[in-house]
């Protein structure tokens, strides 16, 4: 699978987790510019709290998951400049400004939170160098996504039979996590037990996540893949060339309403009169249980030059939306795939 998240050690070392012996200090966060991609496979090294906000901003580093190792490490890699005194306070408000960069995707928050729930816990036991406890719970995280990509896939493959075509929305693969994607894991997995089929991949305008990252990624992975316009996904499905649709998320709301890249819901809307079966494949981390509808997800809105429009034309450009449980027919996770009704608590 492909470097999505990864931290580089001062001596040159990659890691994904921790290895014993390896110097993890002075270290920087490691992330592919997906917004070079596919034309050209550039990487970023980055300890500077304004670069990796930026980098998260312009999508240099996307999907849910991907941000929150990013954030986390991202987090560490910054602190290790810090001066000992007044520390944790000082890694608190870098926190902030991480988690003010996008504000859809829950993971960000939740690793962020979690990487400074661990510096509290280290800081009121006075052990450890804390400037390493925070690259070692980043590491954990990634750790942890790369566990939960696997699992996803694994519970997901059965949904996948031979010949069948599938459609998929955006980037959810191994650019969007942390190793093998999360609405893609499914699809590695079958592919990789030697089941054979199409996916379609959306273009997913306006910055073709799907003809740009999906489909570069699935290629080289050997999986048969055909780019489609948004605007296609209804013929396609009525031509019987789709038999299911696979989707990640960027947070799910206590009830199973799920929210994703633009257009997401439009799918849902045609799989249901076409009949298809609709999936949605999140970690637990997606999960906000303290929304009980997603009608209390906030919808990120980006800047009106990621659309071409005449000069003078207002432009509305809302990154996501919510897709209804209703029409969702289950929701895979690192524990299993979930039918409806959605209950998570």
């Amino acid at each position: 699978m492909l470097e999505t998240v990864r931290w580089i050690t001062a001596e040159g070392t990659v890691l994904d987790c921790f290895e014993a012996g390896v110097p993890l200090l002075p270290g920087k966060l490691r992330i592919i510019d997906q917004t070079q991609l596919p034309k050209d496979l550039v990487y970023l090294e980055l300890d500077d709290i304004e670069e990796i906000v930026a980098a998260i901003k312009r999508l240099s580093v996307r999907g849910a998951p991907a941000i929150g190792c990013a954030a986390a490490l991202g987090l560490a890699a910054c602190a290790q400049h810090l001066p000992d005194e007044g520390f944790a306070g000082a890694v608190e408000a870098l926190a902030d400004k991480l988690a003010a960069s996008r504000p859809t995707a829950v993971n960000l928050f939740w690793a962020l939170e979690r990487a400074c729930a661990h510096l509290r816990k280290c800081a009121l036991a006075r052990s450890g160098d804390l400037k390493l406890e925070l690259v070692l719970e980043g590491l954990a995280i990634l750790a942890e996504d790369i566990r939960m990509c696997r699992a996803i896939g694994a519970h997901g493959a059965p949904l996948i039979e031979a010949g069948m075509g599938i459609l998929t929305h955006c980037n959810a693969g191994a650019l969007a996590t942390g190793d093998f994607g999360t609405a893609l894991a499914p699809m590695y997995a079958a592919h990789d037990a030697g089941r054979r089929f199409t996916v379609y991949s959306d273009e997913t305008r306006p910055l073709n996540q799907g003809s740009r990252l999906t489909a570069w990624e699935l290629h080289r992975a050997g999986i048969d893949v055909v780019t489609i316009c948004d605007n296609m996904a209804a013929q396609v499905m009525k031509e019987g060339k789709i038999d299911l649709v696979i989707v990640g998320s960027d947070r799910i709301a206590a009830n199973g309403d799920a929210a994703n890249k633009i257009g997401t819901y439009g799918l849902a809307v045609l799989a249901k009169h076409h009949g298809i079966p609709f999936y949605v494949a999140a970690p637990t981390s997606t999960i906000d249980t303290a929304l009980a509808t997603g009608a209390r997800i906030p919808i990120e809105h980006r800047a009106a030059a990621e659309i071409g429009a005449a000069d003078g034309v207002r432009v509305y450009n809302p990154a996501f939306d919510v897709t209804p449980h209703e029409l969702i027919s289950g929701i895979v996770t690192e524990n299993g795939l979930h039918r409806p009704p959605f209950k998570f608590v």
